[in-house]
Parts: structure tokens; sequence; C-alpha cells
């Protein structure tokens, strides 16, 4: 229970203390270059983010980052954490943002910083909406910004690390259109910090793994037809890889 109040503690009083504050500096300083300002807040998400992490007690161990091209791509991971979003956030080597649903757009300050670390809100209810998101996610891509997005929709409830709600294949119109890469990314253990026994936090080994890049030109057109599926397998064969290290 203390890590849970510590970890509340360190969030609010970022948001209501710190946040409007750096906010407001970091439209002051760089004010006439945008990518300038989104690179600012970023650091600093990617800092509020590591300090959560540590209050948590958890490892993190990163593999496959090398295999990242450079450039803007889409991350496409399984969705099983809150924490998901804190372990890709500090892992991602360039500005990322990331699809987050529609009702996280009404949080006060949170939504303003989503904003500025280039997050997307996506009401998964309205069609129409979502296609302006996925629009918006398309020319973030062709400006230069990474876009990470959770196919699944939600997060996957069920206790066993290698199951998955089906991947929508709608989600990977972002690379379709814009003809960035695709980076397979699976996460294990981070359900273990919170979700798996609700209300404690406890510490987790959490493992996030990079796959290699998927070239929609070079791939079979019956496979850029179920790209989602193919990532999808594509995160199941690390998944499988990571329980296997873990069981040894």
């Amino acid at each position: 229970m203390i890590r849970l109040i510590l970890v509340a503690f360190f969030l609010i009083a970022f948001l209501i203390l710190s946040a409007i504050p750096l906010l407001i500096g970091e439209r002051l300083v760089y004010k006439n270059d945008e990518k300038k300002q989104q690179e600012y807040c970023l650091k600093v998400a990617q800092a509020m983010f590591r300090m959560l992490l540590r209050l948590t007690g958890s490892k993190i161990t990163v593999k496959g980052r090398e295999r990242i091209p450079e450039g803007a791509v889409l991350y496409v991971g399984n969705h099983r954490s809150y924490f998901d979003i804190l372990v890709g956030y500090t892992m991602v080597p360039g500005l990322t943002g990331f699809v987050a649903k529609k009702e996280m757009e009404t949080w006060p300050i949170l939504a303003d910083w989503m904003r500025n670390v280039n997050c997307l809100f996506l009401n998964r209810k309205d069609i129409k909406e979502g296609l302006k998101t996925i629009l918006e996610g398309i020319e973030k891509v062709k400006s230069g910004v990474s876009i990470w997005i959770f196919p699944e929709g939600t997060r996957c409830q069920e206790k066993d690390p290698l199951k998955m709600l089906p991947f929508k294949e709608g989600s990977m119109k972002i690379a379709e259109k814009s003809g960035c890469p695709v980076i397979p990314v699976a996460i294990t253990g981070t359900r273990d910090i919170w979700e798996n026994h609700l209300p404690f936090i406890r510490p987790s080994k959490v493992t996030i793994e990079f796959g290699e890049p998927i070239y929609i030109k070079e791939l079979p057109l019956a496979d850029r037809k179920h790209l989602g599926a193919l990532a999808q397998n594509r995160i199941l064969e690390m998944l499988e890889k990571e329980q296997k290290i873990r069981r040894a």
C-alpha cells in the first residue's frame, strides 16, 4: 500500500504543482520552435515516468532497441496494464505519441500534457471521429513523429501472459497510408505491478522487446491485407520466447 500511496502522491503533486509552470515555461522558451517544445515535454514526461517506475520497485529490461530504424515508425504493442504506457514512453528514442481513449481528453492538466507529447485521442464508438484520429496520426508520422498504438483496443484482462485480444486491422492504417515501418512490441510483467493484485503496487520484472521492423511494401499481398494479424503473431513469438527464458 505504501508504494501505491507514493506513486499516487508523486503523480498528483507533479500535475498540480509543476505541470502548469512547466508548460508555460516550455512555450516561453521554445515559442518559435514547435519541435523543441515537443522534445522538451517528452523529456519531462520520460523523467516523470522513470521516477514512477522506480517507486514501484520494478526492474525494466529492454531488448531489441537497436532494431528501431531512424525516422518515424508505428509501434504496435500488446496491452495488459496502465504501466505499459510508462514503460513504452521511457524507451522510445524519438518523438512519439500514444493513441489513448477519448475519455482521457477530459482529464484536466493531464490531457494538456498528453497533447504536448503528441498523443491522440481515439473515440472507439464513433467511426467518423475514429477515422479523423487515424488521419491525424498519418500526418504526425509524415512530420517525423512516431505513433504507438495498442490494436487490441483495450487492456487484456486474461492472467495468461500469452493471451491477447484480437488486433483491430483498422489500427494499422497509419502505417499503410504513411508507408512507415511497423515495430511489433512485446511487453511482459507490467500487469504484475498493479492489476494482478489490486489495490497494491508490487515490484515486478518487466521486459519490453522491440521486434524486427515490418516494411509493408516488402510484404506479400496476402500479408498486407492482414497486417494486424501478422504483427500480433510477431508479438506472440516474442512473448513465448520471454516466457521460456523466465521458466528456465
